[in-house]
């Protein structure tokens, strides 16, 4: 194969790997997932099991909307540090409790994350769906780091390719 179709099938299968940037894919995981539940608000959080802290990686939500606040307020994230499984907090309009669920997303490459929705309360159905969306987004998620590998990879044969011409 001549260099310069190797330049151009190095460049079209390059190209075709790439994926949308991390912030990105979180950004339209949220979305979906805010979608699939119904309601206004999803997000995910990474957890820290060893040290017990986790922290927003993502939040779909509008800026200054109040639930923001309670996030970082409520100590739900706290919660989700220290739990394994599904985490369901009953909604409370009167004392301020939107409705929450959250469930692990079983991702093998990453750390251990939680994708969660808020907004309304919610039932075994609602944690059923959630934890296959949740399966979804890790295999998306997997997937666009085995993509993001195989692109470095495929640069450095070009670029190695490039070197012995």
């Amino acid at each position: 194969m001549p260099y310069n179709r190797l330049d151009v099938a190095m460049r079209d299968l390059i190209t075709s790997f790439s994926c949308p940037e991390a912030g990105d894919l979180i950004d339209r995981l949220a979305r979906a997932a805010a979608a699939v539940a119904g309601t206004p608000y999803a997000g995910f959080v990474r957890v820290d099991v060893l040290r017990q802290e986790a922290s927003c990686v993502h939040v779909h939500a509008p800026a200054g909307d109040p639930l923001r606040r309670w996030l970082a307020e409520s100590g739900v994230t706290k919660e989700l540090a220290a739990t394994s499984g599904a985490l369901r907090l009953a909604r409370d309009v009167s004392v301020g409790e939107p409705g929450f669920l959250a469930t692990p997303v079983p991702v093998v490459a990453r750390d251990h994350m939680f994708v969660w929705v808020a907004g309304r309360g919610f039932c075994d159905g609602d944690e059923h769906l959630l934890g296959r969306f949740a399966t979804a987004a890790g295999r998306a998620m997997e997937a666009a780091c085995g993509m993001e590998a195989a692109v470095r990879l495929l640069r450095g044969v070009r670029a190695f390719r490039a070197a012995q011409q």
